[in-house]
């Protein structure tokens, strides 16, 4: 929590503009605020929260964006931590029971070796690939590499593993966590760690042995005592978004605030105020500026493109961005009476492979919702969220509720023996659910560090930098205000050298 004493120096401490209230945005502006730092967060829409959006009525309690989080990433911990968020965190029930279709059918997926081998996910070739996958693949062929760096993570599963991992297994996830497909998706930047263990271990399944015996030393005795895994938090994943933005406050976070231009103009004396940020607000017809010392921007690239930028005077030439390919998704919520759901699955939820649209499914996937978490439904209704669209369907993504609703009904009957139509239907569409990360994507990268090297006082956080999860994100936004921190700080010394006799 922020303290008083950093509350009252606050008035005379430095101001950092924040563009964007999603989670990476808000989390940036928590630790900057924590550290002492006056902090105003920009936000075009007219709510705060971006991809984490709960939803409660009649109820039912749903995420139309985001379901679940980890804690893989430090920062997460730190931030749940220091936000009194423990006490809320949902951990679903049987979480470790997920689905995959193979055939038209739900079929479990095998959570540890042994069960692989007995499994029937996979044929006996494959599970024979995947066995002799450390003994393939030693340390000496790990410099295939660099001769692999533009390389697909459908192209670099099948390597390892062989297609049909790819196409039961790797297909299914990628499009549940980033709608993309395996071919589409560079593996350098959508798996960085899985692509860096094999630059150090040859092995993938070696190099994953090693970290995790490695992570084991390193975890705590109170981090072993935690529950892993995915998680949500009492009345969704929104609270999360909700306490950053209650600790941040009103007057901290502007709602229907879209930046239209930033202009750095620095004389080199002054470490003082060197950013303008000028907004437009739905509540004000004139424009408004705001001094500030740094800036962390987490809008999207296709927003930063359209404002303006400059440099002492000059524009900041913005055409070194790239086009980002994003993905589009519909989410659909529906329920159905217990009694007329005749294979209810429990577990967390099923994903479906792309190859099973030969046996007629077309979503990506479905999760249990209210199997995971009781509390989301009442008792006699079950409670399911389905995804549709990504590069697998783009076009059926933008389709009617009407016709997704037939859509999600026809793939739901086929899986869980869901009959009759749903008592309850919601339709939430992302035009941008996700950036692609596709074999171009290091020109991104690279003209955002252009940007950064370029702008003294800017840092670029959020899902085009880093990862896709929520973890990332906040992972991003905390690394981001730890630059902004180092940067006060040195322009602070700076100029007290400069002022020095």
């Amino acid at each position: 929590m922020v303290s008083a004493t950093k509350e009252e120096n606050r008035s005379s401490a430095k101001r950092v503009a924040v563009i964007g209230a999603g989670v990476s945005g808000l989390a940036a502006a928590y630790k900057l605020k924590s550290h002492g730092l006056n902090v105003t967060v920009f936000e075009a829409e007219g709510r705060a929260g971006g991809k984490l959006r709960s939803v409660s009525q009649d109820g039912l309690i749903w995420d139309e964006g985001a379901n679940t989080m980890t804690e893989s990433e430090m920062e997460v911990r730190s931030l749940l931590d220091d936000l009194g968020l423990r006490e809320k965190q949902q951990f679903p029930i049987s979480q470790n029971k997920r689905y995959i279709v193979r055939n038209g059918m739900a079929v479990l997926i095998p959570t540890n070796p042994i069960a692989l081998i007995k499994s029937n996910v996979l044929s006996a070739q494959s599970k024979f690939q995947i066995i002799l996958e450390p003994f393939l693949w030693k340390k000496s062929n790990s410099k295939v590499s660099d001769d692999y760096r533009e390389e697909s993570v459908g192209g670099f599963f099948q390597r390892h593993f062989g297609k049909e991992v790819v196409d039961y297994l790797i297909d299914p996830f990628v499009a549940g966590t980033s709608a993309g497909d395996p071919e589409s998706l560079s593996v350098r930047y959508s798996f960085p760690e899985l692509w860096n263990l094999e630059k150090r271990f040859g092995s993938i399944i070696a190099g994953l042995v090693q970290s995790k015996l490695s992570t084991k030393k390193e975890d705590t005795l109170e981090q072993k005592k935690r529950p892993r895994g995915s998680f949500s938090f009492l009345g969704g994943m929104q609270t999360l978004t909700d306490t950053l933005c209650k600790e941040l406050g009103k007057d901290d976070l502007k709602l229907n605030s879209k930046v239209l231009s930033l202009s750095y103009s620095s004389d080199g004396k002054s470490a003082l105020e060197n950013w303008s940020v000028v907004c437009a607000s739905d509540s004000d017809k004139h424009s408004q500026a705001l001094a500030v010392d740094a800036v962390i921007m987490t809008a999207p690239l296709c927003n930063v493109k359209e404002m303006k930028i400059g440099k002492r005077g000059k524009f900041f030439p913005l055409d070194i961005l790239p086009e980002v390919t994003y993905m589009p998704l519909s989410v659909i919520i529906t329920t159905f009476k217990k009694e007329n759901v005749k294979r209810p699955l429990e577990g967390f939820g099923a994903l479906v492979p792309s190859k099973e649209q030969q046996n007629g499914l077309k979503t990506l996937g479905t999760l249990f919702s209210s199997m995971m978490f009781p509390d989301r439904a009442p008792n006699d209704l079950y409670l399911y969220t389905t995804f549709v669209g990504g590069s697998r369907n783009s076009d059926l993504a933008k389709a009617s509720t009407d016709e997704l609703k037939c859509t999600v009904s026809s793939d739901l009957r086929q899986l869980l023996g869901a009959e009759g139509e749903p008592t309850f239907v919601n339709h939430f569409y992302w035009s941008k659910a996700f950036p692609l990360y596709g074999q171009n994507y290091g020109s991104v990268l690279e003209a955002i560090e252009t940007m950064e090297k370029n702008l003294p006082g800017f840092f670029y956080a959020g899902n085009h930098k880093g990862g896709l999860s929520v973890g990332k994100a906040i992972a991003s936004g905390c690394k981001a205000a730890d630059l902004v921190i180092s940067y006060l700080e040195s322009s602070s010394n700076d100029k007290v050298l400069r002022e020095e006799p």
